[in-house]
């Protein structure tokens, strides 16, 4: 049996959906975390569970909305089940009764009933279930408190249809609906009742659906002969705003009956944090002041200790070993020199940094898995509406802090075409875990006593480069009106360790990956253009293909202070993986002795060169594989290759305005 997870965002939908099948997927805190379907197994390994977005309506905003129409017009499912948030009854049942309009089977999963109880409100859920007519069963997702009965009650064969006129729309809807039937004559394989009023709703997917059996013209001329009747009627102001209204009389009816307010509730703890960490002034330093301690955390009091560890062990024991282990099979110098000075030295400085990197994501998880993350949406709304964005396109933003594709991706979130194309050319300047070896690197070297700080204003910097890019963009060239901006505010939750461990994983097993794959093929082609140039193989680095190469673009980046071609050598090769700089500088830098890349690079940068060269890093064109994701998600060339061209003419100037404004107040 396949069974459709369906429910508003924050509902605890996905969480419910890793304890009834045992699988793991991404849990955060907004709408859009799952932008497709996702499909597990019961833990009776036979029914299936597919989980779709987090939805307020099945009449679509946003490209993940339309993921849910195109899913119930195109798949076919044996049942919903339907997972409501106790304590937000009133807004969760609208989707209810369109599920319901459906008419499959369902089975609903009441959840949060202990935040319900903390606000005072008393449910009864079997009388629910006596006025929506089907199964109901109360559950707490985070504990797993009720999952064996729910699954039970969702997993258990039912022959019977849900009823699917729960709702009364006046007689001139109503006619409207009999008329549709008449003209399909039962030709639609779904319900007919659905279909009408998801079409009066104003559901183009659905419009488009009943198009391949009724003219347009004709489907048109039926909406706007019953709008015309219910404004003469009733004087309604639109379609979907009266049927929005007749579900909210019953929806009304039936809390009356199944809700009874209790005592008025205490102020609860939630209430009383975000009372400070939403606040107009307080909002935005307390944000910054989380980001630098999880800098401090990363690069200062945790972070380069392990990094520093890991790193003696992969020159030292690893790299001492490997070396041995080709002496004793009698390698040849080539090959002692690939493995050795290109896999060890070109992987084994990308993965240093792991440590670092698990630390980041840990600590974003954790903001995310508190809740805390949508209330950095709702502050940042604040400043998002005066460049002509709202709160939610932050939280790609925010995601893109970890890797800018999934960041891309989930714009799809943004209901507005223009805020949606704004914020996927604008996430790419998140700076992403890619470019965090480079920092690492170079605050090592430069920056030591101030690790965080630098890090930190190169995030901000982002940050706000997006900010004013966007005022420029929506003002110029993708004009158009700022979309309302609504956002759940989940309750502040104590993240469960292994849901936080997963979610750490999830982001940063593609970094090793990456590692293992890419910058181990990488590598491999990184060398041999460093051991071959005109004058035939094993030659001097500066004699080098690779330095013919670099050396093509140094004139280009020297007024930007770092006109060397070991530098331009560099930042080609970060055009495939942003890691790959490290693991070029690696190769080029390599010595056999104990000198460190960082000792090294105070011979070629100096510290105001080498922010200037961090700058360019953070904002200079995308990776091959954000590129494609742009591509896949606008379907234009013209705006891919946009985002290409200005992301690298800023960066450029950025970078060209610290160089020479620093040099101009005598910094070094």
């Amino acid at each position: 049996m396949d069974i459709a997870l369906l429910g508003n965002p924050n509902t605890g939908k996905t969480s419910l959906f890793n304890h009834l099948t045992g699988s793991y997927e991404y849990v955060g805190n907004w709408s859009g975390v799952t932008v497709e379907k996702k499909v597990g197994l019961f833990k009776n390994n036979k029914d299936k569970l597919i989980d779709l977005p987090g939805i307020y309506t099945l009449n679509p905003l946003s490209k993940d909305e339309g993921v849910v129409s195109q899913f119930f017009l195109t798949e076919y499912f044996d049942k919903a089940l339907n997972i409501i948030d106790a304590s937000q009854l009133p807004r969760n049942l609208h989707l209810t009764i369109q599920l319901l309009e459906y008419g499959k089977p369902i089975v609903i999963g009441l959840n949060m009933i202990d935040v319900a109880k903390q606000r005072g409100i008393k449910l009864n859920p079997q009388k629910l279930s006596e006025l929506l007519g089907v199964p109901v069963v109360s559950v707490i997702a985070r504990s797993g408190k009720g999952c064996d009965s729910l699954t039970k009650t969702a997993t258990t064969n039912s022959a019977s249809r849900t009823k699917n006129n729960l709702v009364y729309y006046g007689k001139e809807l109503e006619a409207g609906v009999l008329k549709l039937e008449e003209m399909l004559k039962g030709k639609a394989a779904h319900s007919t009742r659905w279909l009408a009023l998801q079409l009066f709703e104003g559901n183009q997917y659905v419009k488009n659906y009943l198009q391949t059996f009724i003219d347009n013209h004709i489907l048109d001329e039926l909406v706007q002969s019953i709008e015309i009747n219910l404004k003469h009627q009733h004087g309604a102001k639109s379609l979907e705003q009266y049927i929005h209204e007749k579900r909210q009389e019953k929806i009304d009816t039936i809390l009356s009956e199944a809700v009874v307010k209790g005592d008025q509730a205490k102020t609860t703890l939630t209430e009383r944090i975000d009372t400070i960490v939403t606040n107009k002034v307080l909002g935005i330093p307390i944000f910054l002041t989380f980001m630098y301690l999880m800098f401090m955390l990363t690069f200062d009091w945790v972070g380069f200790p392990l990094s520093d560890l890991l790193d003696g062990f992969i020159s030292g024991p690893l790299a001492g070993g490997i070396a041995a282990l080709l002496t004793a099979v009698g390698a040849t110098e080539f090959i002692h020199s690939l493995v050795l000075d290109g896999i060890v030295a070109g992987v084994g400085g990308v993965l240093v940094f792991v440590p670092q990197i698990f630390i980041l994501f840990f600590f974003i998880s954790l903001l995310e898995d508190s809740g805390y993350m949508a209330r950095v949406a709702l502050v940042m709304d604040r400043i998002m509406e005066t460049v002509g964005l709202n709160g939610k396109a932050f939280i790609p933003m925010v995601i893109g802090f970890g890797c800018n594709v999934p960041g891309i991706m989930a714009a799809r979130t943004i209901e507005t075409p223009k805020e949606r194309l704004l914020t996927i050319l604008l996430t790419p300047l998140m700076s992403c875990s890619a470019r965090l070896p480079v920092y690492a690197l170079f605050v090592g070297a430069f920056f030591v006593q101030n690790k965080a700080f630098v890090v930190l204003s190169l995030y901000v910097l982002g940050v706000l480069t997006a900010l004013i890019l966007a005022k420029i963009f929506s003002s110029t060239i993708l004009k158009g009106e700022t979309s309302l901006f609504v956002i759940e505010l989940p309750p502040y939750r104590i993240p469960q360790f292994q849901a936080l461990w997963k979610s750490t994983w999830d982001k940063g097993k593609g970094f090793v990956k990456k590692a293992g794959t890419f910058i181990f093929a990488g590598s491999v082609f990184i060398w041999t253009l460093s051991y071959i140039g005109p004058n035939g193989f094993n030659v001097a680095m500066d004699d080098s293909y690779l330095a013919a190469v670099g050396g093509l673009f140094a004139p280009l980046f020297e007024p930007i202070g770092f006109g060397t071609w070991q530098a331009g050598a560099s930042l080609l090769t970060g055009f495939f993986a942003k890691e790959a700089i490290i693991s070029t500088m690696n190769i080029i830098y390599f010595v056999p002795d104990e000198a460190s890349l960082q000792g090294l690079l105070a011979e070629y940068f100096t510290p105001l060169a080498a922010y200037s060269f961090m700058v360019f890093i953070l904002l200079y064109i995308p990776c091959l594989a954000t590129t494609a994701t742009i591509y896949k998600e606008t379907g234009s060339k013209k705006w891919t290759a946009f985002s290409i061209l200005y992301a690298f003419f800023i960066a450029y100037t950025l970078a060209f305005l610290v160089f020479q404004g620093g040099k101009f107040l005598g910094l070094s």
